[in-house]
């Protein structure tokens, strides 16, 4: 039973406790450092993404509340109804 207290003393021993956070500190700062710079911005691919630059996350071209005639005659005339995202065109978002 003693020689188990001492093998597990030695296994905890403050150098060794020390010496591994100390690994987990330097693997930290090195993944820090390493992912720190800004990802490169990629140039607009669709007309969407150039129409609307600050939604990182696109824009929905589906208009829920009430619009106008010319705008819905637009939407037809553009072909909103059979366009596929990320390709909608310009015309079937609202202005």
């Amino acid at each position: 039973m003693n020689r188990r207290i001492v093998i597990v003393g030695r296994l905890l021993s403050p150098r060794l406790v020390v010496g591994a956070l100390a690994l987990v500190l330097v693997a930290g700062v090195a993944h820090s450092a390493a992912t720190r710079a800004d990802a490169l911005k990629i140039a607009a691919s669709t007309q969407a993404e150039a129409l609307y630059p600050d939604a990182p996350d696109g824009v929905d071209p589906v208009v829920t509340g009430p619009v106008s005639v010319s705008f819905k005659q637009r939407q037809a005339d553009a072909g909103c109804n059979e366009a596929v995202l990320p390709n909608v065109p310009a015309a079937c978002y609202p202005n």
